[in-house]
């Protein structure tokens, strides 16, 4: 592993243990050159995914990058980071299950604001204003009238 102080492939373990919800290995690295001291996580890959953006292009899925875009739009929101974890893991488990290699964008933001709505709403509405590039209020007006939508309907509806 490389250290991301200088760069020196001559790193070493010092502590490794399962996450909270086992979905990952946490180990505590030391960088033996610069002294250094980091750690990396490690998940299980069901399959390498590609990303079709709306433009067509295929880029590498990045978990890291949806985990950025869920806590911008979780930011300064009374939700667990540890919670955001496993919302992130679960969003990538059902990807990874979905038998396909290549999933669109689409897909992926669909997928991340159900999450979001099940979560925190005003997150939902941040995140739904940036994926459907909201231009004007009636579009936060139409994202808001789709959650007042579903808190008419019976708790069990909406599962």
């Amino acid at each position: 592993m490389r250290c991301p102080n200088c760069a020196s492939l001559d790193t070493q373990v010092k502590d490794s243990r399962p996450t909270e919800d086992s979905a990952a290995i946490r180990r505590r690295r030391v960088c033996l050159t610069c002294n250094f001291r980091f750690t990396t996580f490690e998940r299980v890959q069901l399959r390498e995914l590609t990303v079709i953006k709306r433009n067509s292009r295929r880029v590498p899925f990045d978990r890291d990058k949806l985990m950025r875009s869920v806590q911008v739009a979780l930011r300064k929101r009374p939700v667990d980071p540890e919670q955001v974890e496993q919302m992130v893991s679960k969003i990538v488990r059902e990807l990874e299950s979905q038998g396909e290699s290549e999933v669109s964008s689409e897909g992926i933001g669909e997928l991340v604001m159900q999450h979001l709505r099940e979560v925190d709403d005003v997150a939902y509405v941040r995140f739904a204003s940036v994926y459907r590039n909201f231009r004007e209020p009636k579009d936060f007006k139409a994202a808001l009238d789709e959650l007042s939508g579903d808190d008419e309907k019976p708790a069990a509806a909406r599962k």
